[in-house]
């Protein structure tokens, strides 16, 4: 892992040469790893890009002993920019209203990823030290955005969808839905048949990240073919955190 050596600096994009080079990140982890894709995903120059980039903020996380190459991202959208597009990238696959109607601020968290080199060391908790002030300096109260499985095989990912719907379902005042459209039942599994410790390491290491900060998942997944995924949708309301998980949100990580 080159995230050992490395010299971590935090920031939104500043430009269209920051957002590029996210895109390029982007296109590495999700099409070429993932084998995702999409109508404006450009192939020759190796961008993942859609409609939504322009009314984003994208926080970067750069590795300065690299001349700054930008290394982690995460894409964010608080409700009063969500007004200028028209909706929150999130409700193509899930109906929001529920939070929509809650009268608190809320904000979209999504295609967050970290170059291979540094995924399992201190560059997630710093990126998400940098989310961390950016979620103060606007005073958000709800966190969301679709997190995913690889893979669109609902039968093979039975036992972590239905630890998911029976251990972390979001209560009702935060329980947005999937829409029918391409709704998937996470109850495949009565919960007495469970393997707790196999179908834990089935999730992925984002989704298990925010379960321990006291996240909760929408009801149903969703099944995107375009992008080979099996999404949930993940809710964090920040009153809820206990003073141990905010700690650990918010936490300065040396590295």
């Amino acid at each position: 892992m080159l995230s050992d050596a490395a010299q971590f600096t935090v920031r939104l994009a500043e430009n269209d040469a920051d957002l590029r080079a996210a895109q390029r990140l982007r296109y590495d982890v999700f099409i070429d790893e993932l084998g995702g894709d999409g109508p404006l995903v450009d192939h020759d120059a190796r961008l993942e890009r859609d409609q939504f980039d322009p009314f984003f903020d994208h926080l970067l996380l750069l590795d300065e002993a690299r001349s700054g190459d930008i290394v982690g991202v995460y894409r964010l959208l608080r409700d009063d920019q969500a007004a200028q597009v028209g909706q929150f990238y999130s409700e193509d696959e899930y109906d929001l209203s529920v939070l929509k109607r809650s009268g608190r601020k809320c904000m979209e968290l999504g295609r967050s990823c970290l170059a291979r080199d540094y995924r399992g060391g201190a560059a997630m908790y710093h990126l998400w030290n940098g989310l961390a002030r950016y979620v103060a300096e606007h005073n958000v109260e709800i966190l969301f955005g679709v997190a995913s499985f690889h893979g669109t095989d609902a039968r093979s990912l039975a036992q972590p969808l239905s630890l998911l719907h029976h251990r972390h379902l979001a209560p009702e005042t935060l329980r947005v839905r999937a829409l029918e459209t391409s709704f998937q039942n996470m109850n495949l599994l009565p919960e007495a048949q469970i393997d707790r410790r196999a179908a834990m390491l089935a999730v992925p290491a984002l989704i298990k990240a925010y379960l321990r900060l006291g996240g909760f998942v929408g009801e149903g997944a969703f099944i995107d073919h375009a992008f080979n995924t099996t999404d949930v949708c993940l809710i964090m309301d920040t009153d809820r955190l206990s003073e141990r998980r905010k700690t650990i949100y918010s936490k300065e990580v040396k590295a």
